[in-house]
């Protein structure tokens, strides 16, 4: 289990111990070339499928990607039939690339709705690269942010707890089994959170680009981490308090 960057200092490096990303844009990028929305969705896997590549190779140890919104039920029908269907077919076709390259696969999110045909692949996915000691790939889908706090609580109800703190109510959060995300991604214009891991983002860096998700590359993570570098990481400290080699200006 990690600690909460409210409770402990968290370490600091030049990389990022744990990127996380919200993959914007791939609909829009297909509108741009009038293509139907769902060619935006099967490029963007190649965009994932490279950032995961350039992680690994960085050293980057933890990778969220999030993949499926609770909110994002709400979309026409026929393309979230499309994006689970994706979903599986890259289940199937990318464990054997995981496991070649070490990276431990997880999947956190809210399975009920889900097809048991899915829920199974996904298990069997988790399980096959769970002895896997690289990167942890991690894929939020049908994941909320709130849902997650509230799933954390009532797991502490049921236990028959009476007070909740911090500690506790953050290792019973899906992922925490990861240290919160040094560096946040969002690509697609947009400059919000999108309800995604509100509790874990507290102290991360926020990075938001125009770069639809397709067209994000190796490139575009290096200026991402070169932003990332930039920043003074206080943690409610002053510059003064922080190491020499943290301080920026």
């Amino acid at each position: 289990m990690f600690g909460s960057s409210t409770q402990a200092v968290p370490p600091v490096a030049a990389v990022p111990r744990h990127v996380a990303i919200i993959m914007d844009g791939n609909g829009r990028w297909a509108k741009k070339r009038l293509l139907p929305r769902v060619a935006g969705h099967k490029r963007g896997l190649d965009a994932a499928r490279n950032v995961v590549t350039a992680c690994r190779k960085l050293g980057v140890e933890y990778l969220t990607l999030f993949a499926f919104s609770t909110e994002n039920w709400r979309r026409p029908q026929d393309e979230v039939s499309f994006l689970m269907e994706l979903f599986l077919r890259a289940l199937e076709s990318e464990v054997g690339r995981l496991l070649e390259n070490n990276i431990r696969l997880r999947v956190v999110g809210n399975r009920e709705r889900f097809a048991p045909s899915l829920v199974e692949r996904i298990a069997a996915a988790e399980a096959r690269t769970a002895g896997n000691s690289g990167l942890v790939l991690t894929i939020a889908a049908d994941y909320g942010g709130r849902w997650d706090v509230l799933q954390a609580v009532n797991t502490l109800l049921a236990e028959g707890a009476t007070q909740i703190d911090e500690a506790a109510l953050s290792e019973r959060l899906t992922m925490a089994y990861a240290p919160e995300p040094d560096l946040f991604i969002r690509t697609g214009g947009e400059e919000r959170i999108s309800n995604f891991l509100i509790w874990q983002l507290a102290y991360s860096e926020l990075y938001f680009t125009d770069e639809l998700w397709p067209d994000f590359d190796a490139d575009s993570l290096d200026r991402a981490i070169a932003s990332y570098r930039e920043r003074e990481r206080r943690f409610g400290r002053t510059s003064e308090q922080l190491p020499e080699a943290q301080r920026r200006g």
